[in-house]
């Protein structure tokens, strides 16, 4: 296991560029394949990619939600509280491995942007408190858990089709959550991932004598420091203003408002949608943090994990615009489709869509390119849909693991660079992978 984690972290030392660099290059190898593949003009290639550019505005802003939402859950005192009472029973290095691993495993789960958040701040308390915890891997532990998103409550795909008047429900119909994360092939991978892959996570990890890089607690007491300044400013004035910023009443009351539209919601036969999600996990937020202030407090530090997906996601709408201008997603789709039984249809979908998912990253985006040539092509062939669907919803979450976009939140978490924590994400890709492909080849037995 040594031998293999080294090669594969001095693997992408070496050579694994920047994830904005990374975007731009699959920006020009994707205008490179729509002119050299699919015969696209040059100039309706860059006119497609342009026209794409700012075409997912509003899911951006809605991934950017879900996503500061879910920091301020997992920094919110209850929860920080129960993570140091969880840190502090932990003694040795593969177990906080174990644990950060089981923290993004969980918090995924339950919803991806607080899964994406809860591993990170999970890992760094282990990391300051458990002395010889190599960083670089309990960090691309806690990661690796996102891969439980495409399992849990918030796999957008599943969730989707089962929401009626869904774009596709007219050729698909509904398919029921019972069909897709509720089955049991699903519930079973879910159990194989939450058991092997901290095992294999902490296999990873340098044994006695081998190179280990710490986390400097001095460099996590000065990130603290502009905060504890601003909170003692905050402090001075017993004011009217500084009453209303820190009133408990307040936030009670506007949170109990938001928790009752939510019920009210359901109650009517409303569904679970993304923007559903973010107002409740919003509103939850401001009643577990107690005081306006330190909500606002928390939103601000969470914001700074999101600027590398607020940079680079309107790149991968260009991506996705070129490729379904120009027919990629068609021609690929065509190639594994066309080779396709019924049987054999799903474990096609899962590896077409790890490779699609390299271009289109979001789970919504990849099942509006990607959709349309799955449900034909399981119609046509007589296979599940339900199956069909969650293979693409699995290659998502396989391809996440090595897809630079989404590790970005847990690169501003944890100040290291994508090059330190990709080898051994790479590591675990090819584990999950295979739970995932014995899971659709094994799912009409099961």
């Amino acid at each position: 296991m040594s031998r293999i984690t080294a090669f594969f972290t001095e693997l992408m030392r070496r050579y694994l560029p920047d994830p904005f660099v990374f975007a731009i290059l699959l920006t020009l190898l994707t205008m490179a394949l729509a002119f050299g593949v699919e015969s696209r003009a040059v100039d309706n290639v860059v006119q497609d990619w342009g026209k794409g550019f700012w075409s997912l505005l509003a899911f951006t802003t809605q991934m950017a939600v879900i996503l500061v939402m879910g920091y301020v859950l997992a920094a919110a005192p209850i929860v920080d509280r129960f993570l140091d009472r969880i840190a502090a029973r932990v003694r040795t290095p593969r177990q906080a491995i174990v644990v950060a691993t089981l923290a993004g495993c969980i918090g995924s789960y339950l919803n991806w942007g607080f899964g994406l958040v809860i591993g990170g701040i999970m890992a760094r308390k282990l990391a300051l408190r458990v002395q010889g915890v190599h960083y670089p891997l309990i960090i691309a532990s806690a990661y690796t858990g996102f891969t439980m998103y495409s399992l849990g409550f918030s796999a957008t795909i599943p969730v989707l089709i089962s929401t009626k008047g869904h774009a596709f429900e007219s050729t698909m119909g509904l398919v029921p959550l019972t069909e897709t994360i509720f089955s049991a092939p699903v519930l079973l991978s879910s159990l194989a991932v939450l058991v092997l892959l901290p095992l294999l996570n902490a296999a990873m990890h340098p044994k006695p004598g081998e190179a280990v890089v710490g986390l400097d607690p001095a460099a996590v007491a000065a990130e603290a420091r502009p905060a504890a300044a601003a909170e003692g400013l905050l402090g001075d004035e017993k004011t009217l203003a500084y009453r209303l910023n820190n009133s408990r009443v307040l936030s009670l009351l506007i949170g109990l408002c938001g928790m009752a539209y939510v019920a009210m919601h359901f109650v009517q036969g409303g569904s679970l949608d993304l923007n559903m999600i973010n107002f409740f996990i919003l509103f939850l937020g401001v009643l577990l943090l107690g005081t306006p202030m330190k909500y606002v407090e928390k939103v601000n530090e969470g914001v700074k994990t999101i600027g590398g997906i607020i940079l680079q996601f309107p790149f991968y709408a260009g991506i996705m615009a070129i490729m379904h201008g120009s027919g990629l997603v068609e021609s690929i789709a065509h190639v594994f489709v066309g080779i396709s039984s019924a049987h054999t249809l799903p474990f096609w979908g899962l590896v077409s869509s790890f490779v699609i998912n390299f271009f289109a990253p979001s789970g919504g985006g990849h099942w509006v390119l990607q959709g349309p040539f799955m449900i034909d092509a399981a119609k046509t062939l007589g296979a599940s849909q339900a199956q069909t669907a969650m293979s693409v919803m699995l290659g998502n979450g396989w391809n996440d693991l090595v897809q630079p976009f989404w590790i970005l939140p847990a690169l501003a978490l944890s100040k290291l660079k994508l090059k330190d924590i990709m080898g051994y994400t790479v590591v675990s890709m090819f584990l999950v992978g295979a739970i995932y492909t014995v899971a659709v080849l094994a799912w009409p037995r099961l």
